[in-house]
């Protein structure tokens, strides 16, 4: 029998010009509402009274360069943080970044000594080769 009554349907009638009158406009379903976590503590803000921010003293202990790395930066202890303004100085004096791809450095005799032998290196691979030159 239900295959009858699916042969008996009505034909569908022309679609006709939809009013914004007829059909009223959904609402959405109301969402439960979350129970509701307790709030982190907040530390109190810092006054930005032109504090400056204090460098990790890590980075700031003078460190005694290696032999092949003073030729570059010079003999006497410096931080991390000025050994790397030095050889980025020494790079952009003499002209050693590579035009195409300027994260490359083309390195001269110096430096492929500081560089572990290698001709092109990224400056986030100079970092640590550099690294290992500091003590």
């Amino acid at each position: 029998m239900a295959t009858k009554k699916a042969a008996k349907k009505p034909a569908k009638k022309p679609a006709a010009k939809k009013s914004a009158a007829k059909k009223p406009a959904k609402k959405p379903a109301a969402k439960k509402a979350a129970p509701k976590k307790a709030a982190p503590k907040k530390k109190p803000a810092a006054k930005k009274s032109g504090a400056k921010r204090k460098p990790n003293a890590a980075f700031m202990k003078p460190l005694m360069p290696s032999a092949m790395l003073a030729m570059v930066v010079g003999s006497n202890p410096l931080p991390r943080t000025e050994v790397t303004k030095k050889i980025w100085d020494y790079i952009k004096k003499n002209k050693l970044q590579d035009a195409v791809n300027r994260r490359l450095i083309n390195a001269d005799e110096k430096l492929r000594a500081v560089f572990g032998g290698k001709g092109k290196v990224s400056m986030f691979e100079m970092t640590k080769l550099v690294s290992n030159h500091l003590k």
